[in-house]
């Protein structure tokens, strides 16, 4: 990959010369198409993509010392629906090596998160002239780069998934399931402690070695990667394995967590996801290798908890699941490359409301973004990231050249540059923001536009999608349209952050 690619190279190399005349410029358009790579071949024989900055409003890749297969965003204090330059967030990760002692639980701060002056702007976007002044003013100051601090806590095991959640005011909590059978709990609060004290000095991280589980549940007969929190109930957990058990635990009175010896039991194979009801305290949903659907309360024990089933809902092994917060949805995805989004209201009719058929490989991740009901983002084995809006529909307003992209319409915005995709997460208190994961970084990206699409609905706006190599130029003109991005490209950032020196 060139990330030094010069611009008027590329463009002397196409003709795109702005002073030739109209005629050229029809031949040129001619060699221009779009780049999807769920449905081209791959580049040509001499062709090399360029990283194009104008997809993000923001955009940074970040290592660990290990490859972390699952990571949280960590709930801070530093306010809610943050649009302020520069970013800062804090994360939890746990990290998969194939030496069990050289494995860790990565808890980081990352600092000075600038946003990118060459973005696509949206028109009438009004945070784009604020960031714009706050961008002029870094200059002036002299803009710092990027930092990464972070207090690692060793451990022993490869780790499967991590979930945090908050109990409340600074009490950071986060639950680990790794393959030597465990799901423990720790304290975030002393690491995090431990990761602002690092402000201003010379080293980039800190060793926790003090730091052990408040809990831990040893009732699992096999490892597993289900994990989820209860966000109404606080300090309640589910954890499912592989044998398709299902175990809760819960905070008692002065923080002692128990976890109950009668599991749940009903799926057939390894449970590969759980997540809480974010309206109802006692429901969950479980999806499964054996290709099912499964709803439960908690306050019915053992294999009469669960309260409906859709069988066969995938035509293959379902990897991940998302619940709705604001509308009683679910989106699943499976073995089968394909994304279904399900009504709970009826399920018991085993229907999906909708189904996009885009990835290639098995879905990795998904999660809906925590603002917007109809937009869900997901990754997949095919080293994709996207971004759909279910309330998207063709407009046959729209040019017929954008209309003649093989893509659902409600497909937003694709992230490509990263290998091994295992999770994505949007930060809910970062309108927009986004992290992934995958096997050698991690990655923290805002598009452009940025995610905010009831602003998109109203009005009219222009978006570029644009790929460059060394031969050609694939770009569609600009289209206007009223309901629909046309998606955007991108692949290698330019900076990466490290916390080892």
């Amino acid at each position: 990959m060139n990330e030094n690619v010069n611009t008027e190279d590329i463009i002397e190399d196409v003709d795109m010369d702005e002073s030739k005349s109209s005629d050229d410029s029809d031949n040129e358009e001619q060699k221009k198409s779009v780049y999807l790579p769920s449905i081209e071949k791959g580049l040509q024989e001499g062709e090399e993509w360029d990283y194009d900055p104008s997809a993000y409003k923001l955009y940074y890749s970040f290592e660990t010392n290990q490859p972390c297969m699952s990571f949280d965003i960590i709930r801070d204090t530093l306010g809610e629906n943050r649009w302020n330059i520069p970013e800062t967030c804090y994360i939890v990760a746990g990290s998969y090596s194939g030496k069990p002692k050289e494995n860790e639980i990565v808890v980081a701060k990352l600092t000075n998160l600038h946003g990118n002056k060459s973005a696509v702007p949206m028109e009438g976007d009004e945070d784009d002239d604020e960031l714009s002044d706050d961008e002029d003013d870094n200059e002036t100051l002299g803009k710092k780069d990027a930092v990464m601090h972070a207090a690692i806590i060793p451990y022993f095991g490869g780790i499967n998934r991590v979930k945090s959640t908050c109990l409340g005011g600074q009490s950071n909590i986060v639950a680990v399931w790794n393959e030597k059978v465990k799901v423990q709990i720790y304290n975030l609060q002393n690491s995090i402690a431990a990761v602002e004290n690092l402000e201003g000095a010379e080293t980039k991280h800190v060793k926790m070695d003090k730091e052990r589980p408040l809990h831990s549940n040893i009732l699992h007969t096999t490892e597993g990667y289900a994990l989820a929190w209860n966000n109404i109930r606080l300090g309640t957990l589910a954890s499912a394995d592989n044998h398709g058990k299902i175990y809760i635990t819960d905070m008692h009175e002065g923080g002692k967590f128990v976890t109950n010896s009668t599991p749940y039991k009903g799926h057939k194979s390894s449970i590969e996801d759980i997540e809480w009801s974010p309206t109802e305290e006692s429901l969950f949903v479980t999806v499964s290798s054996d290709r099912s659907i499964r709803l439960w309360d908690s306050r019915i024990s053992g294999k009469e908890g669960c309260v409906c089933v859709v069988e066969d809902s995938h035509s293959s092994d379902i990897n991940v699941l998302s619940w709705n917060k604001y509308e009683p949805l679910i989106v699943t995805g499976g073995d089968d490359a394909n994304i279904k989004v399900w009504s709970l209201r009826m399920l018991q009719h085993k229907q999906s409301l909708a189904e996009f058929k885009y990835h290639k490989s098995p879905i990795t991740s998904l999660e809906w973004h925590p603002t917007e009901s109809t937009t869900f983002m997901a990754s997949g084995e095919d080293d994709q990231v996207t971004i759909w809006d279910i309330a998207m529909e063709s407009d046959i307003d729209v040019d017929k050249k954008e209309e003649s992209l093989p893509v659902p319409p409600q497909l937003m915005f694709i992230h490509m540059g990263q290998k091994e995709l295992k999770e994505v997460h949007w930060h809910k208190q970062i309108p927009g923001l986004a992290i992934t994961t995958g096997a050698e970084q991690q990655k923290i990206l805002r598009s452009a536009p940025r995610v905010t699409y009831q602003y998109v609905k109203m009005r009219q706006y222009k978006q570029c999608f644009e790929a460059v190599c060394r031969k050609r130029v694939f770009q569609t003109a600009f289209h206007q349209c009223h309901r629909r991005h046309i998606v955007s490209l991108s692949f290698s950032p330019p900076q990466s952050i490290k916390i080892y020196n």
